[in-house]
Formats: structure tokens, sequence, C-alpha cells
């Protein structure tokens, strides 16, 4: 090995483990990797920043921005509004949810299939007397499932045919995954609505709702204020300031069956007033001590108490890299910024028993707020969570949604007939959408996903440097030393096994650039086309199933379904063997050795 390839190898080594260990951002961890192959020469200093105006990476973006544009316009929401009707049978309930999720990923990205159905699929199982465990990770597996089948249902698809057309000159087309994608995806899907949901773990399946997995009978309580309490002629700010000692909120004050707001927290404590409060059961009696409260004479229901018709609780799951993850409760400021309280939050299905204003949160969590209904949706969004209550759904103009769907079937067939190229044909669509005001300016940038536009963008040089230093070959080559003399489709199953495998632990676009040009080597010393190795790992790139932070969508129906780590692979394992069994043959019929 010459000096430059043991550079790269151990550079590789060093970003997967950083991958895997998830410590720090993976678009953090890409782009240091980047600047040290361009320090260590590996990378000239002309062609650093060239994967920022990659086709791949600029694809990527386009289709975020058209996808915020469809479901903008309501086209996404009329779709899943008349396709999903109330079903109480679970096979049926979960093959429709999984097959409404997989056709909506096959055009759009898979992650925002999977936030506009989660509402939904809650809904829907409830009506049903269903846990969400049952739907949720079913409905996660069919949109990842369903990004198989075209061009840009995924990234990795993506990432593979502009692979394809810098090394043999012509690019994969948008229906060249197609006809194995489609495949894979209805046996996949056939199989977790029909076997997979079984698998997973009944202590899961037995939640039923947000009162099991937060206890909030337990969180929400009254106390009456005496007359010779100290609270008297206290203000209600005070009074958060020594609640806080017990990890306790003061929510809500009632005085003669009527809510007193007032404009701050200046509103004074008066004898025989009603405190609702958010307290743990451990710290309830020390909080009546400290403030000299007593539990109700007449004990009302909290419901009333806090005001149900102008007040409103909200279930919200924490999205990957949303602006509070990471962040304490406390240093949020919730209630002094926004009028927002927060009652509870669980974190892998279990409620937090500590002290919630130093709770870290991370993404996949789910949190309890309670505030104004007009402000608590928006509040929630601009926290970066996914309200999983009853959403309002899109007022949708079917005018403007047929607009919104002509443009995007007018981009497509002008690339499908190659009119045009697939990044010009959706930059055309794009500017088209923002033209017409579907994609508002305000949303343009906050539409694409920049952490993986960054990831791709400093992988694509480095992956270029694998190659010209010869690393790809000397990889390769080591592979198929390990695996002499086997048949090609062993090898080929051993390709889709490792990239699936390394798509459980890290990013799939990163685990597409990293594979491709190793998956084109083999080819190339094996004398054969490298089209079903490279169809191989656009397979096993999207396809991960075993663990939750494999796919931005695993990790998002973490908390809402009380999954835990272990859960994944219960339905992942087997469903990721029935692929690789399905996807061997599929790949040799369509695209031949």
């Amino acid at each position: 090995m010459t000096p430059q390839q043991i550079f790269l190898i151990t550079l590789l080594a060093a970003v997967l483990v950083l991958f895997a260990w998830g410590r720090w951002r993976y678009d953090v961890i890409a782009f240091g990797a980047l600047m040290a192959a361009t320090l260590g020469g590996m990378v000239p200093f002309d062609q650093v920043f060239s994967g920022f105006g990659h086709p791949a990476t600029l694809t990527v973006a386009f289709v975020l921005v058209i996808s915020c544009g469809l479901r903008n316009a309501g086209a996404v929401d009329l779709v899943a509004r008349y396709v999903l009707p109330p079903v109480k049978a679970p096979t049926r309930q979960i093959g429709l949810l999984a097959s409404v999720g997989g056709t909506l990923s096959t055009f759009m990205n898979n992650v925002g299939a999977l936030a506009l159905l989660m509402p939904a699929a809650l809904q829907v199982a409830a009506r049903a007397g269903h846990s969400p465990a049952v739907v949720l990770m079913p409905l996660s597996f069919g949109c990842i499932l369903g990004g198989l089948v075209t061009l840009i249902g995924t990234p990795p698809n993506i990432i593979i045919a502009t692979f394809r057309g810098e090394a043999t000159g012509t690019p994969f087309t948008m229906f060249d995954f197609s006809p194995v994608g489609g495949i894979l995806a209805l046996s996949g899907i056939a199989f977790v609505s029909l076997i997979g949901w079984r698998l997973i773990p009944k202590a899961r399946t037995s939640r039923q709702s947000a009162r099991d997995l937060f206890g909030i009978d337990n969180y929400v309580s009254e106390a009456e204020v005496p007359e010779d309490s100290p609270s008297v002629g206290r203000s209600l700010k005070e009074l958060d300031e020594l609640a806080a000692e017990k990890d306790a909120i003061v929510l809500r004050l009632i005085r003669r069956d009527r809510r007193i707001d007032g404009p701050s927290r200046l509103q004074q404590v008066e004898a025989g007033d009603i405190l609702i409060v958010e307290v743990s059961p451990q710290s309830l009696d020390g909080l009546l001590s400290s403030l000299g409260l007593r539990p109700p004479e007449k004990r009302q229901e909290t419901k009333k108490l806090l005001g149900i018709t102008e007040t409103e609780m909200m279930e919200a799951v924490v999205l990957p890299r949303a602006a509070i993850e990471g962040r304490t409760a406390e240093g949020l400021r919730l209630r002094d910024r926004f009028g927002v309280n927060l009652i509870a939050v669980s974190r892998k299905g279990r409620p937090y028993r500590g002290r919630l204003r130093s709770f870290r949160f991370q993404a996949g969590d789910v949190l309890l707020a309670e505030g104004d209904p007009e402000r608590l949706n928006s509040v929630i969004s601009t926290l970066g969570c996914l309200s999983l209550g009853r959403r309002g759904m899109v007022i949708a103009d079917v005018r403007w949604a047929a607009i919104s769907m002509a443009i995007f079937a007018a981009a497509i067939a002008a690339a499908t007939l190659g009119m045009l190229s697939l990044p010009v044909a959706l930059g055309l669509a794009t500017i088209a959408m923002v033209l017409l005001n579907i994609v508002p300016l305000r949303d343009l940038y906050d539409s694409v996903d920049w952490p993986v536009i960054v990831l791709l963008a400093a992988m694509i040089p480095v992956g270029g440097a694998l190659q010209i230093t010869g690393t790809t070959d000397l990889l390769a080559g080591s592979l198929l030393d390990v695996a002499s003399g086997v048949p090609p489709a062993v090898l080929l199953a051993l390709v889709i096994v490792i990239t699936m495998t390394l798509s459980d632990v890290i990013n799939n676009a990163a685990t597409a650039v990293l594979m491709a040009p190793i998956a084109m080597a083999i080819a190339a010393n094996l004398g054969v086309s490298p089209d079903p190795f490279l169809m191989g790992v656009a397979v096993g790139a999207s396809c991960a199933f075993l663990t939750p932070i494999g796919h931005q969508n695993n990790t998002i129906i973490l908390g809402p379904g009380g999954y835990r780590f272990s859960d994944y692979w219960r339905m992942g394992l087997p469903l990721e063997i029935l692929i690789v069994a399905i996807a061997i043959p599929a790949i040799l019929w369509f695209w031949p050795l």
C-alpha cells in the first residue's frame, strides 16, 4: 500500500467509527474528513468544494423543495385523505398505511411521506383500539421501501445513477430502478403487513395512548390556597421560582371556577384559589409543604380546571436535527419565550421521571406540551418537532394541487424522454413552484435537508480521492481475495449485505458514496457488467431496518411507538434477509452480469 492509500483507509475507518458513534452530526464529520483529505493532498484545492455543484447534490436539494411544494399545495394531503378509509383489522390497516407510504415515497422524500402520514396513522390506530407500536414501524419501513422504486425516491439511487453516468457516460434513468425496486417494495410491504407487525414485542403493542406513555394523571395535580398560606399575596412568577426547586410547574390559576390569565405572570394569588400544577407524585408532598398548599376539599376535573376550551395539550416528537435537539428545557425557556408549558417527556417508550428543566432533548423523544391552541402547533413546528395529535389538514385547493402535480409530472416526463437532464428538469420545476408561490421564499431554504446536502458535497470529493489513488481497487481486491473462487452472484450478495450493514449504522447517502466505487472496482476485476453491483449498492444502502439510527424514519418513530433499540431487528432482520433473497435473482434477471 502507498502512503496515500494508508492515509485514506485510516481516514475512512475513522469516519465510519465516528458515524456509528453518533456523538457528532454526520455532516460535520464528513466536512472534517474533506478538510483532512485536502490537507493531506488527496483532494486538489480546486476540487475541494466541487461536491456542492455536483448533479447528485443538486438533484437531492431540488427533490426536497418539490416535495415541500406538493405538500403546501395540498396534493399529498388529497391523496392521503381519499385512500385512507377507516379500517379496523390490523393486517388491512397496516397494509393500507404501508402501501400509501410506499407509494408517496416513490416520488417524494420518504421522511416527508412519513411525517405526513404518521399523525393520521396514530388517529387510525386509536380509533381501531391498536397501539401506535403496531402501525408505526410498518409505516416507516413501507416509506423506506417505496424509495427503491424510482431514481428520485431516495438519495442513494440518485448517487448511484450519477456515479454510473460519470463512470460509463450513461446514468441510470428515472425508472431503471423500478423493476427491481418495485418487486422488493411489494414483497417487503406484504411481509410487514402479514407477518412483520406480529414480531413486535407484546410489551410495546400493549400501550394504547399518551396516558399510558406519560402517566398524565400522575403529573397534573390540583392544590388549594388556604387563608394562612404563605403563597397568598405572592405573584405566579414568584411561585414559579419556588416550584422550580421541586421541579414543578404552576400551569394555571383558577378563581371561583374561572381561569385567570393575565398578560404576564404577575397575577397575585388569593386565598381560596386553585392552582393547577405539574409535579411528579414523589415531589407533590414537598411542593404542597413548600408553598403552603393543600389538596382541594372538593376535587374537580383537571380538564375543566385547565380550561380545555382555551388550552390544549399536544404530543410531539423531536425530529432529527430539530432546533431543540441537544438543548435543555430550561435553556429553551419555553414558557417565557413561547408561552408553552412542558408537561412531560418520554424517551424510547419510557416516561422521564427526573427534573424536566434539565432534560436534554434527543431525536425521537416525545414531549407533551400545553398552551394556547392557536399558537401551540406553530410553536411545535418552530421547535423542530412533529405534532402527533390531530393536526389541521391543509385546506387543499384542488386547482393548486393539480398545478403542482402537473409541474412535477412535466419535469419527470422531460427527464424521462431525454429532453432535459434530471437536475435541470427538477431545477425548472423548483423555480416554477417558487414563482407561483407554491413554495414561498420563507420555506425555500427550510425545505432543504442541509446536513444531507453538506454530507454529499463533502463525501463526493473524498470518494473521488479513493478512486484516483487506487484505494477502491485495493479494497475491492482485498474483498475478492477473501471470497476467492466464489461465483459473481455470491459476491453480489456479499456487496448487498455489507452495504446493508453499513447503512444500519451510518447515513444511507454516505454508504452509497463509499460503496459505489468499490462495487464498480469489484465488477471490473471480475470482468463483468457493473450494473448489477451498482443496483446491489442502491438496494443495500436504502434498506436500513435493524436499528433506529440507520434511517431518519426509524429515529422519528422511536418515541411515539414506544420502541426500544432492540425492537427493530425483530422485524428488520427477517425483512433484510427477504430483501437479499429476492434482490439477487431480480437484479441478475433485469441486469445480467
